[in-house]
């Protein structure tokens, strides 16, 4: 009786200690020093498809441990106008092999076509969202209108094109580019929130909200350029496209493209405290360290370690670069991993959320890359955050 007390002690010993204490997985942050594992090109400008340019690329994970890969598949020109599609690719392998292109929406030859976008992981249903736009620019149509469409068996099939300016209104607004959040704690828990930016003359952060799963949608924070709805002179300021990602006091920090250069050539990082509804000006504040030479950047919070994606130059885009932050974005560490020193432009991270060791070994990186343009390919990397010691 005596020896079968001592292990009923012993197991309830041990199984206290593993809920109270952290995760054992947990990376420690000292331990970071990440490498390129692997790299494969997804896309190639005027190769597939009757595309001319692939651009924009997004990437995500889903609910059951599957990459999606999007790119706007840019059809006759390079340019942001003009028809296209939304090509995709999917991996079930963390990126070993990736589906043949799949184009999952086409706007048919619309002189004013289709931007990408901002993709939502909704885990609570099972589901991914891809949010658009279509007639951003009012080239030949109007009015803009903000879409979406919906995979609800891992990125296979996708629903219709649904709009939802009757919801939203047709104020211009294009998402992202890069991912949306679904809430992890409160406030709003549960809540998607995909933030994105308006007109050069209208522009600023703008973020749409949903609690019930994407049926709905309301909109949200506004953070507004300065001054509002007028043209623009250099070092106004002019917030652009953004990337949010949930801290783990449950606010929004959003690092926004600094369009006009206002207060300096580096970031804008902006935060709400009431999940999406607010950006406060108080907190508004410009990340030196993260220099930029205007363009769409790459955020990824993991296990308690920001990180962050960006052609990591004042004035060109080139020299892709990963920097990583273990004060949740108050200080970066010195040291940087360079994914690629030549021309480079948008850049998205995701990572696989199981909980496994070797998961959480990893991220993934899809920018765009070439040798002497930064839009000649779209390019998928896999990076080893223990990789370099």
């Amino acid at each position: 009786m005596e020896t079968g007390s001592r292990l009923v002690v012993l197991w309830l010993t041990l199984l206290l200690t593993a809920v109270m204490s952290p995760c054992v997985h947990a990376i420690d942050p000292k331990q970071i020093d990440p490498l390129l594992y692997e790299e494969q090109l997804l896309w190639v400008s005027g190769v597939e498809g009757n595309v001319n340019t692939y651009r924009v690329p997004l990437l995500t994970y889903t609910p059951k441990g599957s990459l999606l890969a999007f790119a706007e598949g840019r059809k006759l020109l390079a340019s942001d106008e003009g028809s296209k599609f939304i090509a995709m690719r999917r991996s079930t392998d963390k990126g070993a092999t990736w589906s043949p292109t799949s184009f999952i929406v086409d706007d048919g030859t619309i002189s004013d076509g289709l931007n990408l976008g901002s993709v939502v992981v909704d885990e609570e249903a099972g589901s991914v969202i891809l949010i658009f736009s279509v007639c951003f620019h009012l080239h030949g149509c109007r009015p803009s209108s903000t879409m979406m469409v919906e995979s609800k068996n891992d990125g296979l099939s996708w629903s219709a094109p649904r709009n939802l300016s009757v919801q939203l209104g047709v104020k211009n607004f294009a998402p992202g580019p890069g991912f949306g959040i679904q809430k992890r704690y409160s406030p709003a828990k549960g809540r998607l929130v995909v933030c994105g930016h308006g007109t050069l003359e209208g522009d600023g952060v703008f973020c749409i909200l949903s609690d019930n799963h994407g049926r709905n949608w309301t909109n949200g924070a506004a953070l507004k350029s300065i001054p509002y709805n007028q043209p623009k002179r250099p070092q106004d300021f002019n917030p652009d496209e953004c990337q949010p990602v949930e801290m783990p006091d449950g606010s929004i920090v959003i690092n926004v493209r600094n369009q006009n250069n206002y207060h300096c050539r580096c970031r804008v990082v902006a935060r709400s405290r009431d999940g999406g509804e607010s950006l406060p000006i108080d907190d508004v504040t410009f990340d030196y360290t993260l220099v930029d030479p205007v363009v769409a950047a790459g955020a990824l919070q993991k296990d308690g370690v920001l990180y962050f994606t960006n052609p990591a130059n004042e004035q060109h885009r080139v020299n892709l670069t990963l920097r990583w932050s273990v004060t949740h974005g108050k200080s970066w560490e010195n040291k940087v991993l360079q994914i690629w020193a030549g021309p480079s432009g948008y850049s998205c991270l995701t990572s696989l959320n199981s909980g496994s060791p070797e998961d959480e070994k990893y991220i993934f990186v899809i920018f765009e890359k070439g040798k002497k343009d930064y839009d000649e390919t779209i390019s998928f990397v896999k990076i080893h955050l223990y990789g370099g010691q």
